[in-house]
């Protein structure tokens, strides 16, 4: 390691991809600092898939009350208050944070509190003061994209919604994706009077289709109101709460606009352009195969690159560019066949190409799906289906994707990434035994295919 710089590695951004990066190459022997200008966790522990999926149990327990009559409980439920839950909730992320830091602080990570930005190439400034490292890593997230439409100002976003000092009674949530539906059913769940609007013809796009209509269907069965072709153009505040004009030229009224709207790279005043840093489309850091930008001695890992936005993803990248470059490995970083999880209602879990991907790759495909009441929902009398998809290569029989909707979909979905990543056929699936009486059953015991 050189001794002409202060630090082997910077680190600027403290979330999940930084922080596992900065402890590995520590592990490895370097001398590496980090920087964070808000809490160490980044997006996912602090604002995002933590807090996120700790409201989507309390959403919940609703439909868990409503179903308990069936299976013989009476007088089952109570009253919910929002502001226990954001008190329970402040308190578990307040203890990972902690975590956090203790990680930092035992892998002999030096913390520095502050928004970093490049001087150039080796000098990193914090707080204006100057740190040199030979190498430097760009770790800083994305951030909710809100479109310019006036009044933009009276929406909130997933970052200000865990913040809200009381359950608005009508939500609109503008936008589709899976940040969009995960908290359309949160305050639905919650007793919110919510409504989807996107501009588009179905919600989850990039999704398998099969996917996207069992999870409207759900969605809808639970009284989220969903309004396609539909996006607001403008909000103004009123006396009962904030009107929205809707491109369409309809106009409603609710107590707090959403904007799940998409997310972007956080590179604004990083000082990229002095470093030669080049961007690519949607202002991503462009990187290669080991997270290495267009200026050698500078990597970016995580939602900055705008590869795969997930969580698990940057802790990948972080973890090989920290074994790379400090610990005498050649660890490139294959996004091939990541899964992933929507903690909507109902869940999904889901791995490898959708039916459409599979067909303009031009696979020949067979598609087995099977569609079917829960267990669960039986005797609740609840009307929802689950889904079950696998979407195969008829040539070589090999599993190119599973899809999954319904009740611990993203438990399930974890294993079976292993064997789709394995390159396991359609045979090897069919040979293991089902485990009786499961949902994920359905995924060995499909025989006939439904369409080639």
């Amino acid at each position: 390691m050189s001794k002409q710089y202060d630090y082997d590695l910077f680190v600027i951004g403290a979330g999940s991809g930084g922080v596992r990066a900065s402890r590995i190459a520590a592990g490895h022997g370097a001398r590496v600092a980090i920087c964070e200008e808000s809490r160490v966790g980044g997006t996912c522990v602090i604002r995002g898939c933590v807090p996120k999926k700790l409201l989507v149990f309390a959403s919940q327990f609703a439909e868990s009350f409503a179903d308990a009559p069936g299976y013989g409980w009476s007088e089952v439920g109570g009253r919910f208050d929002w502001a226990s839950l954001i008190a329970a909730k402040d308190r578990e992320i307040d203890r990972l944070n902690q975590i956090y830091l203790r990680l930092l602080s035992n892998a002999g990570v030096e913390l520095h509190e502050g928004r970093g930005r490049l001087v150039d190439a080796h000098i990193v400034e914090v707080n204006g003061q100057h740190y040199t490292a030979d190498k430097i890593l760009i770790a800083v997230g994305g951030r909710p994209w809100v479109p310019d439409i006036p009044g933009k100002e009276l929406g909130i976003t997933s970052d200000e919604a865990f913040h809200l000092d009381r359950l608005p009674e009508r939500v609109l949530i503008a936008g589709a994706g899976y940040i969009a539906v995960e908290f359309a059913g949160i305050f639905n769940g919650l007793g919110s009077d919510t409504t989807l609007a996107y501009r588009r013809d179905l919600i989850l796009r990039g999704f398998d289709d099969d996917v996207r209509r069992v999870v409207q269907d759900g969605l809808r069965n639970r009284g989220v109101a969903i309004a396609y072709h539909r996006a607001p153009a403008r909000l103004e505040q009123v006396d009962g709460g904030i009107r929205v004009t809707f491109s369409d030229d309809s106009v409603a009224e609710y107590d707090a606009v959403m904007f799940a709207t998409g997310r972007v790279p956080y590179v604004w005043d990083l000082g990229l352009e002095q470093a030669g840093v080049h961007l690519g489309p949607g202002n991503r850091i462009e990187v290669d195969d080991y997270s290495r930008t267009s200026v050698e001695n500078i990597f970016a890992v995580g939602d900055v690159t705008d590869r795969i936005a997930l969580t698990p993803v940057a802790l990948m990248e972080g973890h090989a560019f920290a074994d790379t470059e400090f610990g005498g490995q050649d660890r490139p970083v294959s996004h091939e066949n990541t899964p992933a999880a929507v903690f909507s209602q109902p869940p999904v879990g889901t791995v490898g190409l959708s039916e459409s991907e599979a067909r303009e790759a031009g696979y020949a495909v067979k598609i087995f799906r099977s569609e079917f009441t829960p267990m669960k929902y039986t005797l609740a009398g609840r009307q929802e289906k689950a889904l079950m998809k696998l979407v195969v290569d008829a040539d070589t029989d090999r599993v190119l994707g599973c899809h999954a909707v319904g009740p611990d979909t993203p438990e399930m979905l974890q294993g079976f990434a292993v064997a789709v990543r394995a390159g396991l056929t359609k045979a090897q699936f069919d040979q293991t035994i089902g485990i009786h009486p499961t949902a994920a059953e359905e995924l060995v015991t499909m025989r006939q295919p439904v369409s080639s």
